[in-house]
């Protein structure tokens, strides 16, 4: 299942160009996966606190088009693919009104203890990410 959320652009999100500065959208990525997990029933915090960080392995992004000062990125989250040690998330991030796509992104995230040590999670957490 998809999970859909809003980010509004302001002056702080661009250069001075007034267009959205290239890493914002690493921000906005991890902005819209903890949304996705916590439409999942998993907060981020809650995992944290029982000794569940999820690192980033890899990130990557391609730039279609400009987000400028102004705009209302949609982006759309989901998991490509999914392991008791790892998860891979895909986003795209549209301009809201007329879908016109920024960015193409995906990150590979793994699953560590307090510690950074690779951990592995229980059956049920992989099958209800899904």
């Amino acid at each position: 299942m998809n999970h859909t959320m809003d980010v509004k652009i302001y002056y702080e999100d661009t250069d001075c160009g007034g267009v959205v500065y290239y890493a914002n959208y690493l921000r906005y990525m991890e902005r819209a996966r903890t949304e996705y997990l916590a439409s999942k029933g998993y907060e981020v915090k809650k995992l944290m606190d029982e000794g569940t960080i999820f690192m980033v392995l890899r990130a990557e992004v391609d730039y279609r088009s400009p987000a400028r000062y102004g705009d209302t990125i949609e982006i759309e989250t989901w998991v490509r693919d999914i392991t008791r040690a790892t998860m891979v998330f895909e986003h795209v991030m549209r301009e809201k009104t007329s879908q016109r796509v920024f960015v193409e992104c995906r990150a590979k995230v793994v699953y560590v203890d307090v510690n950074g040590k690779p951990k592995r999670l229980p059956a049920e957490y992989v099958e209800n990410v899904k």
